[in-house]
C-alpha cells in the first residue's frame, strides 16, 4: 500500500492525504429557495444582497475570515501528519461564464469521490455546481497517473425538465458514505438521484461491493448531512432525516441522536481522522462531550462561515487515502 496513495477503506480508517477545498464562491444571480432549502433562513439572511457576485467581492472582510478558517482546520490536519492537496483557484474566464447561474470553488467533497482504488467523478444537480471538478481535476489526473487506481465518471446527465425531475443521472460525494465493501449513498431530491445510484452499483458490483440507497428528508442536501460514522460501531445520526429508517448494518450501532434543525446546521458534517479523533466547530460542544465519553479526543475549531454557505469539514475535504496499515 505504500506505493499506492489512492485507496479509501471506510469514514474513519486513518487519514493520510486529503483534497481541502479553496474558498471560492458567487450566488446565482437569482436563488430558488426552493432547490437552496438546505440552507437555513439565517444563511439565506446573511447572503441577501450577494446574489450573482462572487462573496470576495460582496463581503471582502467576510472572505478573509472564510479563508483563515480553512487555514486553521488546515492546521489541524497537519497536527497529525495529514498530506494536504489544493485545488487550483478559478480563472477569469470561468468566473465570466459562470456569473448568471453562479460558481462553486469550496467543496471538495461532492465533484469526485474515492471508494477503495477507484476515483469517481461525480455528477452534480444544482446548476451552479455542474462544473465544480474543473479546479480539481488536474489533481485527479495526476494521481491516476502516479498510482494504481481507476479513474473514471458518472455517465453525462440529462439536464431536460425542472429541477425536481431531471433524469440525470446525478451522484455527489456528500451522499456516498464508505463503510469497508457497502456503499451508502442518500438521495433527497436535491443532490444524487436513483438513477445515479443504480450506475454506481451496477459498476462497484464488478468489484465485490454493494450499495446501500438511503432516501433522505427533503430539507437535508447530502446524507453526510445526517449521519457521521465515526469510528467502528459508534454514529452520529439525525433519525428524522432517515423517511426508511436507519439502513439495516448500522441498526446496533451506539449512536448520538441529533435534532433534524441542528442537522441543517452540519452538526453531524465532522471529520473524523482517524477512529481517535475527530475534528468539529467549537459551536458544538454538546456533541463533542460525548464523543469524549466514549473515548474519542475531538479538535474543536470555528467554521461557522462554510456552515453558512452549505458546507464543514466534510464538505470542503475529500480524502484520497484512509486505510488501516
Amino acid at each position: 500500500m505504500k506505493s499506492n496513495q489512492i485507496f479509501v477503506e471506510s469514514e474513519f480508517a486513518p487519514l493520510k492525504r486529503v483534497v481541502l477545498a479553496q474558498s471560492q464562491f458567487s450566488l446565482p444571480a437569482r436563488i430558488n429557495k426552493e432547490t437552496e432549502q438546505f440552507l437555513t433562513e439565517d444563511s439565506l439572511k446573511a447572503l441577501e444582497g450577494a446574489e450573482g457576485k462572487d462573496i470576495a467581492d460582496a463581503f471582502p472582510a467576510l472572505q478573509n475570515k472564510w479563508e483563515v478558517e480553512k487555514e486553521n482546520f488546515e492546521k489541524i490536519l497537519q497536527k497529525y501528519k495529514v498530506e494536504i492537496l489544493r485545488p487550483r483557484l478559478l480563472t477569469k474566464e470561468e468566473k465570466v461564464e459562470g456569473k448568471e447561474d453562479g460558481y462553486s470553488n469550496f467543496f471538495a467533497r461532492d465533484p469526485f469521490f474515492v471508494i477503495g482504488q477507484m476515483i469517481i467523478e461525480g455528477s452534480m444537480k444544482l446548476g451552479h455546481r455542474k462544473k465544480e471538478v474543473m479546479p480539481i481535476r488536474h489533481i485527479l489526473e495526476q494521481e491516476s497517473e502516479k498510482n494504481k487506481c481507476l479513474y473514471l465518471s458518472v455517465p453525462q446527465a440529462d439536464r431536460s425538465g425542472d429541477f425536481f425531475n431531471m433524469k440525470g443521472p446525478f451522484l455527489e460525494g456528500g451522499d456516498v458514505l464508505v463503510l469497508n465493501k457497502e456503499i451508502f449513498v442518500g438521495t433527497s431530491g436535491l443532490a444524487s438521484n436513483h438513477e445515479g445510484i443504480v450506475w454506481l452499483r451496477n459498476f462497484l458490483s464488478n468489484f465485490g461491493y454493494t450499495v446501500t440507497e438511503v432516501p433522505l428528508h427533503p430539507k437535508i442536501l447530502h446524507l453526510d448531512c445526517a449521519l457521521s460514522l465515526v469510528k467502528d460501531g459508534l454514529m452520529i445520526v439525525c433519525e428524522e432525516a432517515f423517511l426508511e429508517d436507519i439502513p439495516e448494518t448500522l441498526k446496533n450501532w451506539d449512536k448520538i441522536s441529533v435534532s433534524l434543525e441542528d442537522a441543517q446546521k452540519l452538526i453531524t458534517n465532522g471529520l473524523p481522522i482517524n477512529e481517535d479523533v475527530y475534528v468539529t466547530d467549537m459551536e458544538f460542544q454538546s456533541i463533542g462531550e460525548q464523543l469524549t465519553k466514549k473515548g474519542v479526543t475531538v479538535e474543536y475549531t470555528d467554521y461557522r462561515i462554510s456552515r453558512g454557505f452549505g458546507g464543514s469539514f466534510r464538505c470542503t475535504t475529500q480524502p484520497l487515502l484512509r486505510f488501516n496499515e
